[in-house]
Order: C-alpha cells, then sequence, then structure tokens
C-alpha cells in the first residue's frame, strides 16, 4: 500500500511561482490527461431542492476540489464510504482493510447541474476510471473507483453510463468503476476539508490535483464556477 504524505505543510511550501508553471504546463505533463467523454444518454430527473450525491476515485483531496468547483454544487465534504461508522477514520481506512473507499458526498441543485453532469466530469476530469485500486500513486482498495448511487434512479444512470462509455470505447481500457447503493457516508476529519484550497502548494496538490481543476475549468466551461463551494463556509 502507498499513501500520501503525512501534512508537514509547514516545511512543503513551495511558492506562487511553481503553482503557476503546473497549470500552464500540458496537461499531461503534471498529472493524467483529461478524456473527452460525451454526456450520459439517461439522466436522472430533475427535481427542486437539493440532492446528494457520492463518488469515490481515489484521494478526495482532488475530487472535493473539483466538485467544489462545479456550478450547483452547493457543498462537498471528503468522507468515507463503503464500510462502518466504527472504522471511519483516516488512520484505520488507511489499512486497505475496512471496505471503506475515500469519497465525497456532493450537495447540488439539480435545476442548475445534473446528476448525469456530475457524473461526466467524474469520469472525464475528477479521477481515471480505469484504474483498479489505485489512482495515480496511491494504491489500495481504499483509492478505488465507485459511485455510491444515493436512490434507485442514480444507480440506473449510473450503470447506464458506464456501458455507454465502455461501448463507445472513449477510454484505452475498460471501466472499472463499481456501482453500488450508498450505505453509509461518514465526513472526514476537519483537516482534510477544503485542503486542495487551503494548501494550494502542497506537492501533492500541485503535481497531482491543480491540474484537474485546470481540466475543468477548460472542458467544462459551461459547469466551471471560479469560486468553491468551500466546507468551511457551509458550516459557518
Amino acid at each position: 500500500m502507498m499513501a500520501r504524505p503525512r501534512l508537514l505543510l509547514s516545511s512543503l511550501v513551495l511558492g506562487a511561482g511553481l503553482v503557476a508553471a503546473v497549470l500552464t504546463m500540458p496537461l499531461a505533463t503534471a498529472a493524467e490527461r483529461a478524456v473527452v467523454i460525451p454526456p450520459p444518454a439517461v439522466d436522472a430527473k430533475a427535481e427542486g431542492g437539493t440532492a446528494k450525491a457520492v463518488f469515490a476515485g481515489g484521494c478526495f483531496w482532488g475530487v472535493q476540489g473539483v466538485f467544489q468547483h462545479v456550478a450547483g454544487v452547493k457543498n462537498a465534504v471528503s468522507g468515507y464510504a463503503g464500510g462502518s461508522r466504527e472504522t471511519a477514520s483516516y488512520e484505520t481506512v488507511s489499512s486497505g482493510t475496512t471496505g471503506h473507499a475515500e469519497s465525497v458526498e456532493v450537495t447540488y441543485d439539480p435545476a442548475k447541474v445534473s446528476y448525469g453532469q456530475l457524473l461526466q466530469v467524474f469520469f472525464s476530469v475528477a479521477h481515471n476510471p480505469t484504474e483498479l485500486n489505485y489512482q495515480g500513486p496511491d494504491h489500495g482498495t481504499q483509492y478505488r473507483s465507485e459511485i455510491f448511487a444515493v436512490t434507485p434512479e442514480q444507480e440506473k444512470v449510473a450503470r447506464a453510463y458506464v456501458a455507454q462509455l465502455d461501448k463507445a470505447g472513449v477510454f484505452p481500457e475498460k471501466v472499472v468503476t463499481k456501482v453500488s447503493g450508498l450505505r453509509g457516508f461518514y465526513p472526514a476529519e476537519a483537516y482534510h476539508q477544503d485542503f486542495l484550497t487551503l494548501n494550494p502548494t502542497y506537492p501533492y496538490i500541485v503535481y497531482n490535483d491543480l491540474p484537474k481543476i485546470g481540466n475543468l475549468k477548460s472542458l467544462f466551461q459551461g459547469l466551471y464556477a471560479e469560486k468553491p463551494a468551500l466546507v468551511s463556509q457551509a458550516r459557518g
């Protein structure tokens, strides 16, 4: 198992110059290139109020950061899904034995962004859905690609989209993303929340996650929100 380095932020500040360089370098240099994919042929019905969706796609820092910049998203919380409440802590989940995956719970306005659009961002920008039980430098089942459907309709839409993407052959390998019903979502520790925004010069973020924000802005201009929907603001 390979996990992210511990949070020694005071000794790992790189400066704004390197951040700017990463954001302007070719997309495939610092992180995997995003894949342009078609929207889902089947989408969930738009309803009033708010809805929730839960996605797992490697380190939750980057997945959270991406969805926080999607217009119509009211909140995106890093946490754990797939296991029990008793084992929902970073140290325990990092063992890879709990059944949990690092996940992000997205609260969104279906009138502004659909579940299908969130799925499109998830598959195209937020992670690589062809990597089995790992994402980039992070290895273990806790970094797997999985969609935790909150409703039967979400499960139907997600399964149909996985089949659609595989049939279209938009990825060089088969999509390995699991689709399952959500049994519970447990928010991660406070220091994991808003990590990308609060630590833009942290090396892991610079090399692995900031390019995802650039990809989102480039490929989904109509969905991109410059100001992130932060957990700290939602709580305040």
